[in-house]
């Protein structure tokens, strides 16, 4: 007969919410970004005022590590599934506040219409209702008296059934009662275990994020600073994505007098918006350049004390596994080397987020700096090696299958190869001459304007200097950084009226980065209309399309952006012809690039 690895027990929501606020069970704290909205918190609400069921919570027992005494360890537990309506009640039951996606800092009130029976998110017109209550958190507050608050709603409705509405205002105090299933996984279960029945138990098959897994690991771990080293990545995470939240952060008396706190310091004053990490980024990144895995699932396990040779769980792997994190996590801090990473990408041409469509891409180039700089490889040399890794992964679409699986073999090949020579290994599989002669214009052949391809393209304008399209003042980098319009040489006005369809038109070797004001006086005309008027305006000086008035400069211009000759003679019937052309000339500035990385 099988033998059960859970138990399922049905536990008040009040007991609940005692063991959050205890640390009895951990979860990343508040100061995490919600992703619900508030309309779904009503409706959870509502769910539990109508007894409806709302799913389980799921929880793993921080499994027992041996001490050093012989004994095992009493774990507290995990919440591994149920983060957001665990929540959604902290933040309408107990009022307090979320930080959303933007990490915004917010309340989420939910009213109550005791009168009608129903919930809705507060808003301004409900707070001048009287017919409203129009906050429920100050139901739930201890000091809170049920017939002192059915008093008063009477009183200013009425009208109001006073049985009726003491019967539902105390119905809805009574969702504190109401019973939330929690399954509870055995501590002895491996991560690897915890993951098939997450997987397995989810209504929607979601996969675990072991990343969410890894901070909540660290949140139950006192005893070896886990509940500070999650705060710091959240508090890091936070900070390089809205650095006014600094005075937020001053407040947490206990965290300043970290050396986290002193260590992310400098992101108060950091716009920069290049790289601005999710905390499973930044996990990825120390974890990987400290532990040489790729499996985030791998990290959970050592911060447990697993043995991976004998399977058991150890005190002293623990105690090793955070102290490495610890130091993982400064490294990945240290204002100089973010700073200094972010340098070379921008070196590589990537000047603005929107070039960069695979966080995955940089989270990697990022672990090889780390790892070239613990072996103190010369600084020239790193920069080298992490621009050409950074864009032969985003030309090869390295990081965007399995990028686990990815990570696992690239940082075991750099330690067994060395980082020169297996990027010689990848450039002669992968960028060989076939690639560049015809792999990569066969993969221009694509509409979407966010292709990796054409940021790559972009960024060797940017290292070359380049003048917008038929710009004689901004370069490609101002465009960019600026506000800039993606230009379709042929215009798509000129091609839907010649019948071609949107995959047609949009091709990214239609497209160039120009000023709005140049695209506009183009609008519609045909090439051979106004390439012709480009050539006269460099002859008798009268600008009509840009400033360029200078047949050398034109010449020059229309070469940075790989424009083939004879574009005063083409009609519709030679855009394909086109397309063809101007992908080769693309992908050789684009090789020339990259061989001068």
């Amino acid at each position: 007969m099988p033998i059960q690895r859970y138990s399922v027990n049905q536990y008040p929501v009040e007991t609940l919410l005692t063991w959050i606020k205890s640390g009895e069970i951990a979860i990343p704290d508040i100061q995490r970004p919600f992703v619900w909205n508030a309309a779904k918190v009503r409706d959870f609400i509502d769910s539990l005022y109508c007894g409806y069921p709302v799913g389980y919570l799921i929880a793993w027992r921080n499994p027992n590590v041996r001490l050093k005494d012989g004994t095992q360890s009493d774990g507290k537990r995990i919440l591994i599934d149920g983060q957001q309506r665990v929540t959604a009640l902290l933040a309408a039951l107990l009022g307090q506040q979320v930080i959303d996606k933007n990490y915004d800092r917010k309340r989420i009130a939910i009213a109550f219409h005791a009168g009608e029976d129903r919930f809705e998110v507060a808003n301004p017109a409900i707070r001048g209702d009287r017919a409203w209550l129009d906050d429920i958190a100050t139901i739930f507050a201890p000091d809170s008296w049920m017939g002192q608050i059915v008093d008063e709603y009477c009183k200013a409705n009425s009208e109001a059934d006073k049985r009726k509405i003491d019967d539902r205002i105390r119905r809805l105090e009574g969702i504190k009662n109401n019973s939330l299933g929690l399954i509870e996984l055995n501590a002895d279960l491996d991560v690897e275990t915890v993951a098939e029945i997450f997987v397995r138990i989810n209504s929607q098959g979601v996969s675990l994020n072991a990343a969410d897994f890894a901070m909540s690991k660290m949140a139950a771990s006192e005893k070896y600073n886990g509940h500070q080293l999650r705060k710091c990545i959240d508090y890091f995470c936070h900070l390089a994505k809205a650095p006014e939240a600094y005075g937020d952060l001053e407040k947490d008396g206990e965290f300043v007098t970290t050396r986290f706190f002193s260590a992310m310091q400098w992101l108060k004053q950091e716009k920069e918006d290049l790289y601005d990490p999710s905390y499973t980024d930044m996990l990825r990144v120390a974890f990987t350049s400290e532990f040489k895995r790729g499996r985030l699932e791998d990290l959970v396990a050592l911060l447990s004390g697993r043995n991976f040779e004998t399977r058991a769980y150890e005190e002293v792997i623990a105690e090793q596994s955070f102290a490495r994190l610890e130091k993982a996590i400064l490294c990945y801090m240290n204002e100089t080397d973010f700073k200094r990473f972010i340098m070379i990408l921008r070196s590589a041409g990537f000047v603005d987020a929107s070039m960069i469509r695979s966080q995955n891409t940089v989270n990697f180039a990022y672990i090889l700096y780390l790892t070239l700089r613990a072996q103190q490889v010369n600084p020239a040399q790193i920069e080298t090696l992490v621009r050409r890794w950074f864009v032969m992964s985003v030309l090869t679409g390295r990081y965007t299958g399995s990028p686990e699986t990815a990570f696992g073999v690239d940082i075991r090949n750099l330690a067994t190869q060395g980082a020169s020579q297996y990027l010689d290994t990848i450039e002669q599989a992968e960028l060989s001459d076939a690639f560049w002669d015809v792999g990569l214009a066969q993969q221009m052949d694509t509409s979407v304007a966010s292709s990796p391809y054409f940021n790559v393209f972009l960024a060797s304008q940017v290292k070359g200097n380049d003048k917008g399209f038929l710009s004689r003042d901004l370069s490609v980098r101002d465009l960019l950084e600026g506000q800039r319009d993606i230009h379709h040489i042929f215009p798509r006005g000129y091609l839907k009226k010649n019948g071609l369809p949107r995959g047609r038109y949009n091709q990214i070797a239609n497209y160039v980065v120009m000023q709005s004001e140049i695209n506009i006086a183009i609008g519609d005309r045909a090439p051979a209309t106004y390439f012709q008027s480009l050539w006269e305006q460099c002859e008798n000086g009268k600008t009509r399309y840009g400033g360029i008035t200078d047949a050398a400069q034109l010449r020059a211009n229309l070469d940075e952006h790989c424009i083939p000759q004879g574009m005063e003679e083409k009609s519709v019937k030679d855009y394909d012809e086109f397309l063809q052309e101007r992908r080769k000339l693309m992908a050789v500035k684009i090789r020339d690039y990259y061989n001068a990385l």
